[in-house]
């Protein structure tokens, strides 16, 4: 299955749930008016774009509708396939340029942190890569297995110490390991305890500490994974994260198991975060690079 099938397949629920009720909203109409645009917005609200940005989509469809003296319904959708490709463009490619790169790899617990995790790492080995993973995750029960399992998969070496160990020294052994073997990329596992919120900072601060100190001249990568099933409540956790923490990307999982696809606008539009790699089924290559284009294309077909 080539790549846009992927997203396609991935985004079937979305497009069954959001997009079937756009197109019966727009041939039920027979003119373009407020209600309309209300019937609209309802719709995209309902899909988790969340009220502020299916606002922000219906106030330019309005203004485009306008602009471009249209006046058949149907050629709506157009206008508003091109306002959605808007809002997700950006600059999405991982910053691994330097020799070793690092990636932090950060999340709550059940979100697919540590799956996401070895999906990354197979991606960048498949590439050419030279890929070791720290499991610093020292906190959950079994966390450091789970990675192992993963790195085996991925076929990257794993760096760890027992549990309970201090994460930023697995971190440390890690970029020494990476400095020693010539890796390219050092990917970080890290503990998701967000309800423990003071003392994960606390955890994620020190971790930072030590990359910068060891390696203050490589690229560094902090992606959250958030799980698209759980809609507006991942956007929280977002907010509860940047409060704290430097966040480049955003990796967002389990696309293929919901309809509240359109949480991918809401998280674009309000956090201003580039999503950089979408989760769309369970087998170790599909996690996929996100682009603005194939999902909004597989979004609207």
């Amino acid at each position: 299955m080539g790549i846009f099938s992927k997203i396609s397949a991935g985004l079937k629920k979305t497009r069954d749930g959001v997009m079937k009720q756009v197109d019966a909203v727009l041939s039920s109409f027979t003119k373009i008016d407020e209600e309309l645009f209300e019937e609209l917005e309802e719709i995209l609200v309902l899909g988790d774009v969340g009220v502020h940005t299916a606002g922000k989509i219906c106030t330019k469809l309005r203004d485009r509708v306008k602009q471009e003296k249209v006046t058949d319904p149907e050629e709506v959708k157009g206008i508003l396939k091109e306002i959605v490709r808007e809002i997700l463009s950006d600059t999405t490619e991982l910053k691994i340029g330097t020799k070793p790169s690092v990636i932090l790899v950060i999340g709550v617990n059940g979100v697919g942190k540590t799956t996401t995790i070895g999906k990354l790492a197979y991606n960048l080995k498949t590439a050419g890569n030279k890929v070791i993973l720290a499991a610093a995750d020292t906190f959950r029960a079994a966390a450091i297995e789970q990675i192992e399992i993963w790195g085996q998969r991925a076929g990257c070496e794993v760096i760890k110490q027992q549990e309970g160990s201090d994460p930023a020294a697995v971190v440390f052994d890690a970029i020494a390991a990476a400095k020693a073997r010539s890796a390219d990329v050092v990917i970080c596992d890290t503990a998701g305890r967000l309800h423990n919120k003071k003392n994960l900072m606390e955890e994620l601060a020190k971790i930072s500490r030590i990359i910068n100190r060891e390696l203050p001249e490589s690229d560094l990568e902090v992606l959250l994974v958030l799980d698209a099933v759980t809609g507006q409540n991942a956007l929280n956790q977002a907010k509860a994260f940047m409060e704290s923490t430097q966040i480049t990307g955003i990796v967002l999982t389990k696309l293929d198991g919901t309809a509240k696809g359109g949480i991918v606008l809401a998280i674009r539009e309000e956090l201003g975060i580039p999503i950089k790699y979408i989760g769309v089924g369970e087998q170790i290559d599909d996690l996929q690079p996100f682009d603005a284009h194939s999902f909004t294309e597989a979004l609207f077909e």
